[in-house]
């Protein structure tokens, strides 16, 4: 792995790399994006089924054979082996209780002069989960995100998830059976998203698209933002660490390969303050590696994107440089985790001592693991239930409470030149003193 100190004459070229690392190939695939949402929007499940034979290795002939049906759902979930049967229940149930927490409250405030102004929280009706499948499976992610729509209440919640040769992992259908979830489609890519978007003969369109996937499905939520709401527009997994002489570099090594080891445009990054933890990690780094089975993945990202940086004895400017790359994951690998976390501006979820790896915090500790990425920490949220409410703002005027305000409003709505605006307020001041008169 390589390791650059910031005195190096090429740090700053160096870290602007690692800063642009959100600058995908996004505009190369946006024409191809481009043109399977538009065959979508004009062939519906015609469209599906030629992508599904094209990009997925299987021939559905019929409408019927997209959707998974709900027997094997709950199939997959009773032959579930019972350690791993416990291990799902343990994650939905921790996941379930950090987002109940999260649930926005409708409220209203009663004014002196009989007005009344509030909020009304309403979850959306429809939601499109998209659960990658392509390198691995990840039950996890339909856990992160059917949960906090479950507790949102959204009626209706639809699953899509690509079919290689024709079928979808059981653990994942599983997943989706503890979640009470009734439709599951076999649709992966950007054709997925531009169903769930726009609606074909099967699919219902739905208000909201969440979940991560391959750069075909980033552009395609993109392209399809406006029409529906997306959670975010999520890049390659990442993560950064801040470490100071007590860490143990074994720990580092490990955790900086469970980025890695997601995929080849995976980030890997760590900040030290000492150059003899540095050249640890590395060294154990490389150990650990020859030994991991996604070792072919996991070293290509650790050869492209992954970097050691060294802040000799300087942990302000190590905390500086990582709230400048604002990582999806990050650990703080210090001897005092907790005084470092005010100093964090910028990160998707922070992990905070060595009993902390990031690995905990995607499958069981409890908050969402769908997270912002490439530097989008600095104005993204993890998801969460507010990903699938939507807020109404809640207005009702006593006759005292717009005599009070009126001439504001009349004088604004002058200045701005709309008069329909001003006469609608002054109407009714008018008829309120022929009121006070009568």
């Amino acid at each position: 792995m390589r390791i650059i100190n910031t005195k190096n004459e090429n740090f700053k070229e160096v870290f602007n790399s690692i800063k642009t690392r959100a600058k995908s190939d996004i505009n190369n695939v946006n024409d191809i994006v481009a043109k399977l949402i538009l065959e979508v929007c004009e062939e519906g499940n015609t469209a599906l089924k030629k992508h599904i034979s094209t990009f997925d290795k299987w021939n559905p002939k019929s409408d019927n054979e997209l959707e998974v049906l709900q027997s094997d759902m709950k199939q997959a979930y009773e032959n579930l082996e019972t350690n791993l049967k416990n291990a799902l229940h343990c994650a939905y149930d921790r996941i379930k209780s950090y987002h109940e927490k999260q649930v926005p409250k409708s409220w209203l405030d009663f004014e002196k002069n009989g007005n009344i102004l509030g909020q009304k929280i309403t979850p959306v009706q429809r939601a499109g989960l998209y659960i990658p499948g392509g390198k691995a499976a990840y039950p996890s992610s339909l856990l992160m995100n059917a949960i906090p729509a479950l507790v949102a209440k959204v009626e209706q919640i639809v699953v899509c998830t690509p079919a290689i040769n024709g079928k979808v992992n059981e653990l994942l259908l599983a997943a989706c059976y503890l979640c009470k979830i009734k439709k599951v489609y076999k649709i992966g890519g950007a054709s997925a998203i531009a169903a769930l978007a726009f609606g074909t003969q099967t699919i219902k369109k739905v208000d909201v698209i969440s979940g991560p996937g391959n750069i075909f499905v980033a552009t395609a939520k993109k392209q399809v933002y406006g029409e529906v709401n997306i959670d975010m527009i999520a890049g390659p997994s990442e993560i950064g660490i801040l470490s100071d002489s007590s860490a143990n570099p074994a720990y580092l090594a490990i955790d900086l390969l469970s980025q890695a080891e997601h995929d080849e445009m995976a980030s890997a990054l760590m900040i030290t303050t000492s150059q003899e933890i540095a050249q640890k990690t590395a060294k154990e780094l490389e150990a650990k590696l020859e030994n991991l089975k996604r070792e072919d993945i996991a070293r290509v990202s650790i050869q492209e994107r992954g970097y050691i940086i060294v802040c000799e004895n300087d942990m302000e400017s190590a905390v500086s440089l990582m709230n400048e790359i604002a990582p999806e994951h990050l650990e703080l690998m210090v001897k005092n985790p907790f005084e470092l976390l005010p100093k964090i501006k910028n990160a998707g979820a922070i992990f905070l001592g060595e009993f902390t790896p990031e690995a905990i915090g995607d499958y069981v500790a409890g908050p969402n693991h769908t997270l912002p990425t490439g530097g989008t920490a600095k104005f993204y949220s993890p998801l969460g239930v507010e990903n699938f409410v939507k807020k109404s703002s809640i207005i009702s005027f006593s006759k005292e409470g717009i005599e009070e305000v009126g001439e504001a409003c009349m004088s604004l709505a002058r200045a701005e030149g709309l008069e329909a605006h001003e006469k609608s307020v002054k109407i009714r001041l008018q008829d309120s003193i022929i009121y006070k008169k009568a």
